[in-house]
């Protein structure tokens, strides 16, 4: 691979079941979506990847985690920024239907740089 290649660092919050099924990938593909969630979406900064793992993970699933990835920057140019609230709140859409794709555009490995868990445990 070219090192040159130009690459944008991307974060993505997820739940235990998730984060095993990202470590059977061997640290280098996200699972395919479950057929309710159309869409898959990574996070453009860690800070908004920290709330939501932290508020929503621990909440839903008792543990929350913060990846951290590099994808092709050429690749990421076909999907458009959406911000879903807050200045930081920026998030890609990609269709379920191209996780594949997307996950073939990963350069090197999935990193956890954050772990959540209920306060007191």
């Amino acid at each position: 691979m070219d090192s040159e290649q130009m690459t944008t660092i991307l974060f993505r919050p997820v739940g235990p079941l998730e984060l095993a099924l990202i470590e059977e990938a061997g640290w280098k593909k996200f699972p395919p979506r479950l057929p309710e969630q159309p869409i898959f979406y990574p996070v453009m900064n860690e800070d908004y990847a920290i709330q939501i793992a932290r508020d929503w993970n621990v909440a839903a699933s008792g543990s929350g985690f913060v990846t951290k990835f590099a994808v092709k920057s050429d690749y990421l140019k076909k999907f458009e920024v959406q911000n879903v609230g807050g200045q930081i709140h920026n998030e890609l859409w990609v269709p379920a239907e191209d996780l594949e794709e997307f996950n073939s555009n990963i350069v090197g490995t999935i990193e956890v740089t954050k772990s959540f868990y209920p306060s007191g445990k």
